[in-house]
């Protein structure tokens, strides 16, 4: 494993990918006051430390009419790898599930999903959840609303930037590097703060 240090510049291009990855090279040249050619080798150079991840369209989830967005918090019977690695798996498979994050506290992990109606979080909590093996009980609290919503790492140019990068063989193998303008514009946590409380659900899964 190596350290690198990116320059004024690689955050330049950081920051421009992420507001528009749909940005030619040309035009992303123009915005960061390079010429084409070094602005390009920039980003794959980028994309090859694994900087940049992917590229992602942001879809409105109003306009397709996925309308619920819920946080729900999951508790295993037992913390061990075999149902630790059993839930991950399982919880990959679910679309609905936007981020999964394993957490120190009460619960094991917290999901936020998102899902067309309460009856579609039904349908997610009970027939699939909950029928994971090893999971003791689910708490689910519904948002309101979503105050703030970012897909934007916040990169400071004034402040020096050293990344970890690791040889293309040591990577996880599911998680290849992807080729082209493939920005690192992942949503972040969904604005959960302060509005996700008024609506809440317990589920001892041993009841079903």
């Amino acid at each position: 494993m190596t350290t690198t240090a990116l320059d004024r510049i690689d955050i330049k291009i950081l920051n421009e990918l992420q507001q528009n990855a749909g940005l030619t090279n040309v035009e992303l040249a123009s915005r960061v006051n390079l010429s084409p050619s070094p602005c390009l080798a920039r980003v794959r150079t980028l994309e090859k430390l694994g900087v940049i991840d992917r590229r992602i369209a942001v879809l409105d989830p109003a306009v397709l009419g996925i309308g619920v967005t819920a946080f729900i918090q999951v508790k295993l019977e037992k913390q061990v790898q075999l149902s630790l690695e059993n839930f991950t798996r399982s919880i990959d498979r679910l679309s609905q599930v936007m981020e999964c994050y394993l957490m120190t506290g009460d619960s094991d992990y917290l999901l936020r999903v998102m899902v067309p109606d309460i009856d579609a979080l039904e349908d997610l909590i009970v027939n699939k959840i909950s029928r994971i093996p090893g999971v003791l009980s689910i708490r689910s609290n519904l948002a309101l609303k979503r105050i703030s919503h970012k897909t934007v790492l916040p990169i400071d140019l004034n402040q020096p930037v050293q990344i970890k990068s690791c040889s293309s063989n040591t990577r996880r193998a599911d998680h290849p590097a992807k080729s082209h303008y493939n920005t690192a514009s992942q949503a972040r946590f969904d604005g959960g703060m302060g509005i996700d409380a008024s609506c809440t659900l317990d589920h001892n899964v041993a009841s079903f």
